[in-house]
């Protein structure tokens, strides 16, 4: 997503710096603090000792830029709640963990993003300065021309709160197959075992393993709708607009970030349970498929990310302003 936005600033005309690593492919200026990928570098034990790193590197030069930009959850926080340039961070994760309560409440004046409006709800003292919904660059994912749809689709996780068993069993009683692309975490692979495997015999069950990204494409554009009937708080769900990238409607459940994303009736279905479930792949055919494609080029592309971000920037900018100015009055 870093990356997705990145390029769009360059894009839209921006002056960039981008620090990661050595790897990274990018239009910006590259500042790399390692040569590669710390998950795809074999000597990496520690990954925290190159990230102290990157963050000193930052904040030597951040008199360089008008705003600082993170991605590191609140690794930030302390040591540039010290320094004048004006920062923000945008918190890509579950937010409902108990550890999370001190740290933001020491740190209630450290502009944070979320990702989704829910994603707030357990850390209401935060200092939330927008929402800015997640977007993808418009080429990456499109429709597929005359698809003739044949399945239901599910991608993510195999994980309890995934919700791989009920869709299953939504697309046995739809009558539906439906094609599994998951992922076995080892710390989900009892539950796989134990839960998951025996349904993954039942004869409307295809399992193709975990897929790449150059495979999403044929994987969701030729489903008649993506299932994602969620059991957790969910902070945004990248999957939903994938598929509504490819034209392909989403029956979801109403949990975390879902009615956000979802516009019922428009590009999918937000449904309460597994019969409402059921009923909406009955209605699928009353969704356009190019409908389903103009909500994600109207709200979930990288240009309307990366314009939403340049937005929340100046009122950033504007607040540090503010701040200045009654301190210069106070003295």
């Amino acid at each position: 997503m870093v990356s997705y936005l990145t390029e769009a600033l360059v894009e839209q005309g921006h002056d960039v710096t981008l620090f990661a690593s050595g790897d990274s492919q990018t239009s910006a200026k590259l500042e790399a603090f390692w040569p590669q990928a710390l998950r795809l570098d074999p000597t990496i034990r520690d990954v925290m000792a190159p990230h102290m790193l990157l963050l000193e590197e930052v904040r030597r030069r951040a008199d360089e830029f008008d705003v600082l930009h993170f991605h590191i959850d609140y690794y930030p926080f302390s040591l540039f709640a010290r320094q004048p340039v004006p920062f923000l961070t945008t918190l890509h994760g579950r937010l409902d963990l108990p550890e999370l309560q001190p740290i933001f409440n020491t740190f209630k004046d450290v502009p944070v993003v979320s990702i989704s409006d829910n994603q707030r709800i357990p850390l209401p003292q935060a200092n939330w300065l927008q929402t800015v919904y997640h977007g993808l660059p418009e080429d990456v994912l499109k429709p597929i021309p005359n698809v003739e749809p044949g399945y239901l689709a599910f991608l993510g996780r195999v994980s309890p709160e995934k919700g791989l068993d009920r869709a299953i069993r939504i697309a046995g009683q739809a009558g539906m197959k439906l094609k599994v692309a998951a992922k076995i975490d080892k710390a989900d692979r009892a539950y796989y075992e134990e839960v998951i495997k025996p349904l993954m015999a039942l004869p409307h069950v295809e399992y193709i393993g975990e897929i790449g990204e150059a495979e999403k494409r044929e994987f969701l554009g030729n489903a008649h709708a993506l299932v994602f009937p969620i059991d957790w708080p969910e902070p945004f769900g990248l999957v939903m607009i994938e598929a509504m990238a490819c034209g392909t409607p989403v029956i979801a459940f109403n949990r975390g970030s879902v009615p956000e994303v979802i516009e019922n009736g428009v590009s999918g279905f937000v449904v309460e349970d597994e019969i409402s479930a059921v009923a909406a792949v009955k209605r699928l055919h009353a969704l356009p498929r190019a409908k389903v494609r103009e909500a994600f080029e109207a709200r979930f592309s990288s240009k309307v990310m990366a314009r939403n971000y340049v937005a929340t920037y100046e009122e950033l900018l504007r607040q540090k302003h503010r701040t200045v100015l009654r301190e210069v009055n106070a003295n």
